[in-house]
């Protein structure tokens, strides 16, 4: 018979604890790795619109064309981000209002990058 190791356990939070000392490390990873990708997508998308080299080379997909590769790029980029800020944070206390108002921003400044007349003005 396999010897099993327990798993961690996480004590339960009841309802009168205070919030503050939740550890919420993980779950801001993953805001924050969201805002960082959608970001990065307006980003890449500009980018390959204004040069042609790199929209050759983010031709992953010809019927798609450089679409495919801006996409591709930001999924990549954002797992990337979301394993090492979930590996850095995990079980820790972070500052979560900072982490979500640089998580809305981000999001913000991806979805004007990915609007055609503002993207057009680069």
């Amino acid at each position: 018979m396999r010897d099993t190791v327990p798993a961690k356990q996480i004590p339960p939070v009841s309802a009168d604890a205070d919030p503050s000392s939740i550890a919420g490390g993980a779950g801001a990873a993953a805001v924050l790795a969201a805002g960082i990708g959608s970001f990065l997508m307006g980003l890449f998308a500009v980018i390959a619109d204004k040069s042609a080299s790199i929209k050759s080379l983010m031709i992953f997909s010809r019927p798609t064309g450089p679409l495919s590769g801006v996409t591709t790029s930001a999924i990549v980029a954002w797992l990337v981000a979301w394993v090492v800020l979930h590996a850095r944070w995990r079980g820790k206390n972070v500052a979560l209002r900072s982490i979500g108002t640089a998580a809305l921003v981000l999001l913000a400044l991806g979805f004007l990058l990915m609007f055609p007349p503002l993207a057009d003005l680069f």
